[in-house]
């Protein structure tokens, strides 16, 4: 698979997880409509971030000439996620929240506005 199929598939998966967690974050919690767009947004942003550790930094300093700073937010999710399925399994919402949260801003605002930096494939996508 080609670095602009991953690119392709990492858009299709992160863009949706960009909507429907915001949708998440602003509605009620605990409701049967939080916990089926919830399961969705899990399998898309771990699909994101499993997608996400094949494409090599173009940008920065590079680990094994490929991972750079970029890849700890696709880490990042992969580790909160299941921690935030844990805790709601053990009825600790706090570190539900905390976990979902940080993915969202960390995995998602964060590495986005990284993606939409000079010297990045979406910059080029978008603005030239």
């Amino acid at each position: 698979m080609s670095y602009l199929d991953l690119a392709y598939i990492h858009l299709v998966t992160v863009v949706p997880c960009f909507l429907i967690g915001a949708f998440l974050l602003v509605r009620r919690k605990g409701t049967t409509v939080h916990k089926r767009w919830g399961r969705v947004y899990v399998v898309l942003i771990l699909a994101t971030a499993v997608v996400t550790l094949p494409m090599p930094a173009e940008v920065g300093p590079r680990v094994f000439d490929h991972f750079g700073f970029i890849h700890l937010f696709s880490v990042l999710v992969l580790v909160s996620v299941p921690a935030a399925i844990y805790g709601i399994r053990r009825r600790n919402i706090r570190a539900h929240r905390n976990h979902m949260v940080g993915v969202y801003v960390g995995g998602i605002v964060i590495a986005g506005t990284f993606a939409l930096m000079p010297g990045r494939l979406l910059h080029t996508w978008l603005f030239t």
